[in-house]
């Protein structure tokens, strides 16, 4: 037989097999793949999915071994010195953890602390000590048992010669003034914050003030306040200011990739120990798969992992500090709203689906990538309702919940999961029980491990193709380990004495997306030679 016969019975019996599915599962394969919800924009979508294999992707290293990585990711921004009212702040931080929010990314604020001069830590116009609301979020924290990620940013005018003529998030003249503020909130709060981040978005306006933006700049400012931090306490984690997403390339916005790799070029990959990115997804739903260098949106994360991995980072995670989409009544433009962050805009439903796609998706995907802050839980009055980035919030000011709220708090609150990826022993979703005690060994990941006692057992659910325990270096290879596997994708280990365990690995199922586009693109070759042969001369055919 003819070999086109054949070809084209293939692709009669493929087109045949499409259309006798059903309509809606290929849709919602559709919106698995391109993050778009209405027909036209699936197809035009599904197509720039394709071109992914045309050109390089992403280099991520997924299994590789990270540190900070396997925490739980739930994490939220908040503004809760903006808070009058103590009972306000206490109010917040309890719908956050029944929420199931463990993080809040807070701002301690430079401009609130050391206000009028070097040193001055009184807030003279309410004459009281500036740090009594920062000591209230500190404590109301450590009862609630979240841990908090404390922001330092915004210089008070006196840090700059020009004031805030330059913009009032423009950073100091000296950064050793920015250094002594760094090691002064380290020190108030050793041993009870655990994780700082130094700046915020110092690749656009107006975060590095009006100003161009200067990477080399940013790296002198994080390099400082590491250093600083650091000889406070080593044991801290230090995170980068968060990149934001832009493809400009202007005096005062920098592309995310761009700026990254000239922070690396000035020394920056010694100054940090988390990488940190914002990932809205503001036009398209976090399923969105397709990965374009000029494309925003929530697949730009792998381009920095990328980044890091080409600079010696692949042991260093990415916490996001920022992630949601725009729920701007009446559209973009609507209602008298300044759209001028060109948020774009969805349904109030739409963005509650969208937060827990976006939670799924880093876990699921992303062994490299750590807490995921949403932004934001609530704004203190709605003296911003006219600005579209106030339709980011979780609660009214009125502490009334939108509908995102509930569905973070039932999405949050269920059982962990290891997925595929390389983790440590001390993953959010292993449950120790028995005996354990943790060792330290140069020659084991990350320098430590968990050896059994009496009694020992550990409980990891996981959602992977195969599941498998590292062994630490030198373990007593007779010691038994036996895992039981659960009808439920838990994995239950009894672990006699002598076990010593230093991580797991979980290994990647098989996927479906592959023969979806090897199915279209027979498809369409299909169709495209049905269109050519009908437009063949009949001589051509009988020749």
């Amino acid at each position: 037989m003819n070999k086109r016969i054949l070809l084209l019975t293939a692709v009669v019996l493929l087109i045949v097999a499409g259309l006798g599915l059903n309509y809606e599962a290929i849709r919602d394969e559709l919106f698995d793949l391109t993050g778009e919800s209405q027909l036209l924009p699936q197809v035009r979508g599904f197509f720039q999915y394709l071109s992914n294999s045309t050109r390089p992707a992403p280099h991520t290293d997924d299994f590789a071994v990270i540190a900070h990585a396997g925490v739980n990711p739930f994490g939220v921004n908040t503004s809760l010195q903006l808070e009058v009212e103590p009972h306000k702040r206490e109010k917040q931080i309890k719908m956050i953890y029944e929420a199931g929010f463990r993080w809040i990314r807070q701002e301690f604020t430079w401009e609130d602390i050391e206000i009028s001069a070097k040193g001055d830590f009184w807030d003279h116009k309410w004459d009281q000590d500036a740090w009594k609301k920062y000591d209230h979020i500190v404590d109301l924290a450590g009862e609630y048992d979240v841990r908090i990620i404390a922001r330092l940013s915004n210089p008070p005018a006196w840090t700059r010669a020009l004031t805030n003529t330059i913009g009032p998030f423009a950073p100091p003249d000296d950064v050793r003034d920015y250094g002594d503020f760094v090691e002064t909130v380290v020190r108030r709060y050793q041993g009870r914050i655990h994780h700082y981040q130094l700046w915020n978005e110092p690749n656009i306006y107006p975060e590095w003030g009006n100003q161009p933006v200067s990477p080399t700049g940013y790296t002198a400012l994080l390099c400082e306040g590491y250093r600083r931090a650091k000889a406070v306490d080593p044991n801290i984690v230090i995170i980068s200011g968060a990149l934001a997403q832009t493809i400009d390339m202007t005096w005062r916005d920098l592309n995310d990739f761009i700026f990254l790799q000239q922070m690396y070029d000035a020394g920056a990959g010694d100054c940090f120990d988390v990488m940190s990115t914002n990932a809205y997804s503001l036009r398209s739903a976090p399923t969105d798969h397709r990965l374009q260098p000029l494309l925003i949106n929530y697949s730009r994360v792998e381009y920095i992992r990328d980044v890091m991995v080409r600079n010696g980072d692949a042991h260093k995670p990415i916490w996001i500090s920022e992630t949601n989409s725009n729920a701007v009544p009446g559209g973009a433009a609507g209602e008298g709203i300044m759209d001028w962050g060109g948020f774009g805009h969805v349904s109030l439903e739409t963005q509650a689906a969208w937060a827990t796609l976006a939670y799924q998706r880093a876990q699921e995907e992303w062994p490299y990538v750590g807490v995921v802050n949403f932004w934001f839980f609530k704004p203190a009055d709605d003296a911003d309702a006219n600005q579209a980035y106030y339709y980011f919030r979780v609660l009214d000011p009125d502490f009334r919940p939108l509908p995102v709220y509930d569905a973070i708090k039932t999405y949050a609150n269920q059982p962990p999961n290891m997925y595929p990826g390389t983790h440590q022993e001390d993953h959010w979703a292993v449950s120790w029980e028995g005996q354990w005690s943790e060792q330290t060994d140069d020659a084991a990941m990350l320098g430590r491990y968990r050896l059994a006692g009496q009694g020992a057992t550990a409980r990891v659910c996981m959602q992977g193709g195969r599941f498998e325990v590292v062994r630490a270096p030198g373990s007593d290879l007779k010691a038994q380990l036996t895992v039981v596997k659960g009808s439920d994708g838990c994995q239950t280990l009894h672990a006699k004495a002598g076990v010593a365990i230093d991580g797991f690995i979980v290994r990647r199922g098989s996927g479906r997306r592959w023969m979806w586009a090897m199915a279209a693109l027979v498809g369409l070759a299909g169709l495209g030679l049905g269109w050519w042969r009908q437009r063949r001369p009949i001589s051509q055919e009988l020749s």
